[in-house]
C-alpha cells in the first residue's frame, strides 16, 4: 500500500485499474501512495497518517468527491492540504464546483501521466511555500483587529471560572482546558495567542505540559505565562528555565493576570507595528516596486489596474507594461506565492528576469510572442536552485494597437476573462502552460483575440478569486463572471468591479488583489 517516498499521496478512486495505475507511478517518482475505494477509508487514513496531498474521484458510492472535499476542508488541520480532482467529469459547472467546494486542481480522465505528475510536484511545492512563509489563516489573524485569544490551563474549576470572567471582561477571548491533554487538544483548533497554566495539575503537570509544547515547533513561541500557587525560588527559577514569558503567584488576582496579558498582547502588537513601518521604509529607501502606481496610455485602448497589498504590506503580486514598438504593448501580471516581505523579495526578483527576458526578445526577435517570453522566463528560473522552488504563476499578454488584436499566454495562472461588448457574455481563456520553474522546457502557446469596440479583456491573480465573505464563502470564478456581465457599457469597469468585491467581502481581503483590465475603445 505505500513505498519508501518523502511525501504521501492518498488516492481515492473506486476503480481499482484506476488506483493501482495513479499508484504506480506515484511510487516510481518516490512517493507514498495510499490508495482506497470510497470516502470513509479515506477519512480513516486522514486521520491515522500524514498526508501531503489528495487525488479525488468524483463519482463513487457512498459519498461523492464534491462531498468528501467540502467535509476535508470543514477540518482545520486539513484546510490547506493540497486537493485534486481526478474524473471524467469535464464541464465548466463541474471545473467551478471543484473550485467552490475547495479543490485546488482538476485533471479530466483519461489523463496524461505526465500531466498528473507535474500538478503533483507544483502543488506540493505550493504546500511547502506556505509552510514557509506561513498559512493565510495565520497570517490574516496575525494583522487582523481581533480579540486575542486566551488558553487558560487549570484542573481547578472555580478559579478557571473566575480568570476567565475576569479576561472576558478585559476584552479577550478566553477558552478553558482542565488538564495538558485537554489543553493540546484545543491548541490544534485555536492556535493561542497566549496560554496561561498552573503547574500542579493531575497526570501532566505544569512543567510537563510546557516542555510537550517546546517540543512543537509551531507552538514553543507561543507566550507562555505560569499562574500557580508555587512561590517558591526554586519553582520560579525552574519555570522560567523552561523560557516562559511570565510567573505570576494565584494570590496577585485575577487583576495583575490581566494587566499581564495585556502587557504581552500590547508588545507583540507593538513589534508587529515596527516590522511592517521597517519593511515600507526599506521599500521605500531603495525606491524598489514590483507594482507601478499608474497603467500606460494606449492608443485605441483604455489600460486600467487595481492593485491592494495584504494588509497594505509590500506582497507577491508584480506588474510590469512594457513599450516594446511604436505598435505593441507587453503587459506581464505575475503572482508570488506567500505574503509579507518574503514574497516581496521573490516577486522583486522575479520582475527581474521577466524585464531580461523582455529585453532579450526586444533584441532579437522577429515576432512579439508572449509565449516566448514565459519561456525565456522559464529557463532563467528553472536555472536558479532558489527562485525555481517558489510557486509562481505569469500571465503575458501584448497589445498590437495597429491591428487590435491581443495575444496572450499564461503559465499557471488564473484563466483571463473576455467581456463581449455587443452581448454582454462573458468567457474564459484557459492557458495550459505550467508554473514557471518546474520542468526545463514547457510548452507555452499564444492565444490571438481580436478586439472589437467595447470589447474588454480581464487579467488577474487568484487573490480576487479567493476573496471570501463574512460567512468564509469564496467569490469564485463564476461569481466574478457574474459581476462582470452586470457591468453597464458605460460604466468604468475597475470601479464598479472594486466596488462589487469590497462590498462581498466587506473589504476584508486574504491575499494581495490585482486586477488588469484592457478595453477596446
Amino acid at each position: 500500500m505505500t513505498s519508501t517516498g518523502e511525501k504521501s499521496i492518498l488516492v481515492i478512486d473506486d476503480d481499482l485499474t484506476i488506483r493501482k495505475v495513479i499508484g504506480h507511478h506515484l511510487r516510481k517518482n518516490n512517493y507514498d501512495s495510499f490508495e482506497v475505494e470510497n470516502a470513509s477509508q479515506a477519512f480513516e487514513i486522514l486521520e491515522k497518517e500524514n498526508v501531503d496531498l489528495v487525488l479525488c474521484d468524483v463519482t463513487m458510492d457512498e459519498m461523492d468527491g464534491f462531498e468528501f472535499c467540502r467535509k476535508v476542508r470543514e477540518n482545520v488541520n486539513h484546510r490547506f492540504l493540497p486537493f485534486v480532482f481526478v474524473t471524467a467529469k469535464s464541464s465548466l459547472e463541474d471545473k467551478s464546483m471543484a473550485m467552490e467546494v475547495g479543490g485546488d486542481d482538476i485533471i479530466t480522465k483519461p489523463f496524461d501521466v505526465d500531466e498528473l505528475l507535474i500538478k503533483v510536484k507544483a502543488l506540493l511545492r505550493r504546500s511547502e511555500i506556505y509552510k514557509q512563509f506561513g498559512l493565510k489563516k495565520n497570517l490574516q489573524t496575525a494583522f487582523s483587529d481581533r480579540p486575542a485569544k486566551i488558553l487558560f490551563v487549570d484542573d481547578d474549576p472555580s478559579i478557571s471560572k473566575l480568570f476567565k470572567y475576569n479576561l472576558e471582561r478585559a476584552g479577550f477571548e478566553c477558552v478553558l482546558a482542565s488538564n495538558a491533554d485537554e489543553a493540546m487538544e484545543s491548541i490544534k483548533n485555536l492556535i493561542p495567542d497566549i496560554i496561561v497554566s498552573d503547574i500542579m495539575m493531575p497526570k501532566v503537570d505544569g512543567f510537563q505540559f510546557r516542555k510537550m509544547l517546546l517540543a512543537d515547533n509551531e507552538l514553543k513561541n507561543i507566550p507562555f505565562i505560569f499562574l500557580t500557587a508555587k512561590g517558591e525560588e526554586k519553582d520560579i527559577l525552574d519555570g522560567y528555565d523552561l523560557g516562559i514569558t511570565d510567573y505570576v503567584i494565584k494570590t496577585a488576582g485575577p487583576k495583575v493576570v490581566v494587566a499581564k496579558v495585556t502587557a504581552i498582547i500590547n508588545s507583540i502588537g507593538n513589534e508587529r507595528k515596527k516590522i511592517v513601518s521597517e519593511l515600507h521604509q526599506a521599500a521605500s529607501s531603495l525606491r524598489v516596486k514590483v507594482v507601478p502606481d499608474f497603467a500606460p496610455t494606449v492608443e485605441g485602448f483604455k489600460i486600467t489596474q487595481w492593485h491592494i497589498p495584504f494588509k497594505g504590506i509590500p506582497g507577491g503580486d508584480f506588474i510590469d507594461y512594457f513599450q516594446l514598438d511604436g505598435h505593441n504593448l507587453a503587459i506581464l501580471l505575475g503572482d508570488v506565492m506567500g505574503k509579507k516581505w518574503g514574497a516581496w523579495y521573490f516577486a522583486f526578483a522575479y520582475a527581474g528576469y521577466v524585464r531580461t527576458s523582455v529585453r532579450g526578445i526586444l533584441q532579437n526577435a522577429e515576432k512579439y510572442s508572449p509565449a516566448e517570453i514565459l519561456t525565456k522566463v522559464n529557463q532563467a528560473v528553472y536555472q536558479d536552485s532558489k527562485i525555481s522552488e517558489v510557486f509562481t504563476t505569469l500571465s503575458a499578454i501584448i497589445i498590437n494597437q495597429k491591428e487590435g488584436i491581443i495575444k496572450y499566454s499564461g503559465a499557471g495562472d488564473v484563466p483571463i476573462l473576455f467581456k463581449d461588448g455587443k452581448t454582454g457574455k462573458v468567457k474564459q481563456i484557459i492557458s495550459k502552460g505550467v508554473l514557471l520553474g518546474f520542468v526545463e522546457k514547457s510548452d507555452y502557446q499564444d492565444t490571438i483575440i481580436d478586439l472589437n469596440k467595447g470589447d474588454m479583456i480581464f487579467v488577474l491573480t487568484d487573490g480576487v478569486t479567493e476573496t471570501r465573505n463574512s460567512m468564509g464563502q469564496m467569490l469564485g470564478e463564476e461569481n466574478l463572471v457574474q459581476m462582470i456581465e452586470r457591468i453597464p457599457s458605460d460604466g468604468d469597469p475597475i470601479i464598479e468591479i472594486q466596488n462589487k468585491i469590497k462590498n462581498f467581502s466587506n473589504d476584508q481581503f486574504e491575499d494581495d488583489i490585482s486586477l488588469i483590465v484592457i478595453k477596446r475603445v
